[in-house]
């Protein structure tokens, strides 16, 4: 690996109002190493790659790229420059082709006085995804065909050309499936081993860190608290001097649920009674309150769809989704029956990002806090204050904007909307995505907590650890059919499941 930095930040500050966000932050990145960086939500990981990457500006100090000072007017000048980054939320554009998102910004490659050679563009847009192992993707397809995790890796392709020298990887895993996973691990190494370039990789997943890093940062509060060498890294006890590093205290062992309790009320809180849409056929299933049902599979075995259709948001050519032997219709219907439903796809389907945290939090309380058109504004600031609080958002106050926030406080905002409700249904799909680990831990215990309040849970991850380690009864789904049925075991593991999955 060489020695000489290949970018630097010195003294580098980042406020957003009287948020400061990143406090003088000194990192230096090399050739030939994967540098993993790491910390709470809120921690600054992100922040201070996005100011690499140009999506946003220093409020001081100074970088160096390639021994140059560095400031990138845009994330396009960034790119053509030398330094990409994928980011962990949904960054394509809807309404085109593949091949335009692909070549977004590089228009003028496939034009010739003024006409757009498209047959062109779809080609080299075809050879870029062959290139990468995506050969199920097509360039002259429109990118709304493809589900969340087909569009991350079109994003992945966009990010990465000849003149990449640094790419950021920002909590791309948490959204690819399986194979999506390998694809860009394969890349990575191939950047950092093969071609002697820089790789920054940010998760939360710790295993995932130890498995791919070559050197690792950890953030708290913006600021360095510690790094690691490869070494230190591979060592015995590396996990808990990075969870004490992020969090600065000790979390305990205590992580999913301890109990093999599966008993839960006799009553059916959630019937999907023979539903079919799309490639799914007469699906059944009861969810009792005081119940966890996990669902896992691969991505695309037809659970997120499931989730979906629990919430009325597929549209069912068969079957009832009951609730309380009542059936439901539409979302509406569903929220006012007191069923909650958590996406995947947080920044598109589970939060409106120009909304305030209040507005996203009341919005489905609005109902119990109006009196004749009028919104008691005490009551409402009492209800997302209290919300704030109790999950411990990072933020001014309830005010502040939900696209200012880091993935995590976002997550905490879809919970907290659905227990502002009180709903005592809740569906949950990948709850637990883009966030850290003191925060995993307390949402385990919030959703333990949930069990034993009679509230009923429909758990949706592509995490089995997750899985096993929460729910009561375990549904493993492939080709959009059921394939195995898991009840909660101090015996059950991985190694017994992946096999229904594969």
């Amino acid at each position: 690996m060489n020695e000489n930095p290949v970018f630097q930040t010195i003294n580098l500050r980042k406020e957003f109002g009287p948020t400061t966000a990143l406090k003088s932050v000194g990192l230096s990145l090399r050739r030939g190493e994967i540098h993993g960086l790491i910390g709470e939500n809120g921690s600054g990981k992100s922040t201070i790659m996005s100011i690499a990457a140009g999506m946003l500006l220093p409020t001081s100090g100074e970088m160096r790229f390639q021994g140059s000072l560095w400031s990138p007017k845009s994330m396009i000048d960034a790119q053509m420059s030398g330094i990409s980054m994928i980011l962990q939320e949904a960054n394509s554009i809807p309404g085109t082709s593949v091949a335009q998102n692909v070549f977004a910004g590089r228009e003028k490659e496939f034009s010739k006085l003024g006409v757009m050679n498209m047959k062109k563009m779809y080609r080299a847009a075809d050879r870029l995804l062959e290139k990468f192992g995506i050969n199920w993707i097509r360039g002259r397809m429109p990118i709304d065909r493809y589900n969340f995790e087909d569009r991350k890796l079109i994003e992945i392709v966009r990010c990465v050309n000849e003149k990449t020298e640094i790419l950021i990887v920002d909590e791309t895993t948490s959204a690819l499936s399986h194979d999506g996973r390998a694809i860009l691990y394969r890349l990575i190494h191939r950047l950092a081993e093969a071609e002697n370039k820089t790789v920054v990789f940010i998760s939360h997943d710790l295993d995932e860190i130890i498995a791919h890093c070559t050197s690792l940062t950890v953030l708290r509060d913006g600021e360095i608290t510690g790094s690691m060498t490869r070494d230190e890294i591979k060592a015995p006890g590396a996990v808990n001097r990075i969870r004490h590093m992020m969090v600065g205290r000790e979390i305990g062992d205590k992580y999913y649920r301890e109990d093999f309790d599966i008993s839960h009320r006799p009553e059916v809180a959630l019937e999907l009674e023979n539903i079919s849409f799309g490639p799914i056929k007469n699906f059944s299933l009861k969810l009792h309150k005081g119940e966890i049902i996990g669902m896992g599979g691969l991505s695309g075995c037809g659970m997120h769809e499931i989730g979906r259709a629990a919430y009325k948001l597929e549209k069912l050519t068969g079957g009832r989704v009951l609730r309380n032997g009542r059936e439901i219709r539409s979302p509406l219907d569903a929220i006012n029956s007191g069923i909650g439903y958590i996406s995947k796809n947080r920044d598109t389907e589970a939060l409106i990002l120009q909304g305030s945290i209040a507005s996203n939090i009341a919005l489905p309380s609005l109902p119990a806090l109006s009196r004749y058109t009028f919104i008691n504004p005490r009551h409402e600031q009492r209800l997302v204050n209290r919300e704030i609080e109790a999950y411990r958002i990072k933020c001014n106050n309830g005010n502040q904007l939900v696209n200012t926030l880091s993935g995590g406080n976002k997550q905490k905002v879809s919970f907290a909307k659905w227990t502002a409700k009180g709903s005592d249904v809740m569906i949950m799909d990948c709850p637990t995505r883009g966030i850290d680990i003191g925060v995993k831990q307390s949402m385990y215990r919030l959703i333990e907590r949930m069990k034993a309040e009679g509230k009923a849970i429909l758990m949706i991850s592509e995490e089995l650890t997750e899985l096993i380690g929460m729910a009561d009864r375990l549904i493993i789904m492939k080709n959009f059919r059921v394939s195995a049925e898991f009840t909660r075991s101090p015996d059950l593991k991985e190694a017994d499941i992946i096999h229904y999955m594969i």
